[in-house]
C-alpha cells in the first residue's frame, strides 16, 4: 500500500515555439488545462503502475477542485483523506517550448493548508512496511511531521526533493529514499557543475554515511542510484520528447509502485525510467502518465 502526502493542482498549460527570456513576450500556439500537482501526479503514476494508492492532501471550494481529482478518482485512488478547504485549489502555470522543455510557476493555495496534524493522522493509518511518498509542494513543517511519524512507525519513505526549498537538506536527511534531478542534487550537496565521476563519488559517499537510497535522474542520460553499497545505472527510451512535464513524477510513482510490488531494485529502477520516458510522448502531466501495460510493452 502506498500513501502519497502532497499537492493537488490544476495545471494551466500554454505552448510556445520557444520559452521566453526574462521580460520577453512570445506568441503562444496552444492552451490546455490538466490535473496536476506533484503529489497527485505521483499518486496517479503509482496507481497506473498497479499499486493500491491513497492520496492525502487538500483542494479548494472552486471550479478546479473536481477536475483536479477526476483522473485520480477514475483510476481508483482512495481520496477519502483529501480535505476540502475554503479558497482556491492549487494551480501551476506552465509554459512548454517547442523543444519540450518547460517553465513552471506554482501557486500553493489549498496545498498550503495541509497540516502536520493531517500528516500524523495519515501515517497513523498506515502499517509498518507501507510506503509513504512525499514532495515539497505542501508546507515543510507538515512534510517533516510525516517523515518523523513514518520513521517511528517503520513506514518506508520516498522523498522527491522538488521543488527545492530552504528546508530541503533537513527533510532529505529524514527519508529512506531520496530522489532528485541533476540540479536538485547539486543544490542538496552544495556543489555546482558536477562531472559524472564527481557525482558518482558523492553519491556513494553519502550512501555509505547515511544508508539512504539516493537516486538522481539525468534526463536523456538515464538514472544513477546508490543502493546496497553499490552504484546502479539504467537508461530510459530513446525518444523525441513532446512535453517533459510530469516525467519526473511518473518516474517516482512507478519506482514506489515497483518496490511496493516486491521487484528488485534494478528492475524497479529500469521500469520507472522507461515509464518516465513514455510520459514525455504526450502533453500534460497526468494525461501523459502511461499505464502498466504500456510500460511492459516498452520493456
Amino acid at each position: 500500500m502506498i500513501t502519497v502526502f502532497g499537492s493537488i493542482n490544476m495545471d494551466l498549460v500554454a505552448t510556445t515555439p520557444r520559452l521566453p527570456k526574462p521580460g520577453e513576450t512570445v506568441p503562444g500556439t496552444g492552451f490546455a488545462t490538466a490535473a496536476g500537482g506533484k503529489g497527485a501526479n505521483q499518486a496517479l503514476a503509482a496507481r497506473r503502475a498497479g499499486a493500491d494508492v491513497r492520496m492525502v492532501g487538500a483542494v479548494g471550494q472552486d471550479e478546479f477542485a473536481g477536475p483536479a481529482l477526476d483522473l485520480l478518482d477514475k483510476a481508483g485512488t482512495d481520496l477519502a483523506a483529501v480535505a476540502r478547504v475554503d479558497g482556491p485549489t492549487g494551480t501551476a502555470l506552465i509554459l512548454v517550448g517547442g523543444d519540450g522543455e518547460n517553465m513552471i510557476a506554482v501557486v500553493p493555495a489549498a496545498n498550503g493548508t495541509v497540516s502536520a496534524e493531517q500528516a500524523e493522522k495519515a501515517v497513523g493509518d498506515m502499517k509498518s512496511g507501507d510506503i509513504l511518498m512525499l514532495q515539497h509542494e505542501v508546507p515543510a513543517t507538515s512534510v517533516k511531521a510525516a517523515l518523523n511519524a513514518a520513521k517511528a512507525k517503520g513506514v518506508r519513505t520516498v522523498l522527491n526533493i522538488a521543488p527545492l526549498i530552504a528546508e530541503t537538506t533537513e527533510l532529505a536527511a529524514l527519508a529512506d529514499i531520496v530522489i532528485a534531478n541533476e540540479t536538485e542534487f547539486e543544490r542538496l550537496v552544495g556543489r555546482d557543475n558536477l562531472t559524472a565521476s564527481e557525482r558518482e563519488q558523492i553519491l556513494i559517499e553519502m550512501h555509505g554515511k547515511t544508508g539512504q537510497i539516493l537516486i538522481v535522474t539525468l534526463g536523456g542520460d538515464g538514472v544513477i542510484a546508490a543502493e546496497g553499497g553499490a552504484l546502479h545505472r539504467t537508461k530510459g527510451l530513446k525518444i523525441e520528447p513532446v512535453d517533459t512535464v510530469g516525467a519526473g513524477d511518473t518516474f517516482c510513482g512507478y519506482l514506489a509502485a515497483s518496490l511496493d510490488a516486491g521487484l528488485g531494485f534494478d528492475e524497479a529502477l529500469r521500469r520507472a525510467a522507461v515509464a518516465g520516458s513514455l510520459a514525455c510522448l504526450k502533453a500534460g502531466a497526468q494525461p501523459s502518465i502511461p499505464v502498466a501495460s504500456e510500460v511492459a510493452a516498452a520493456l
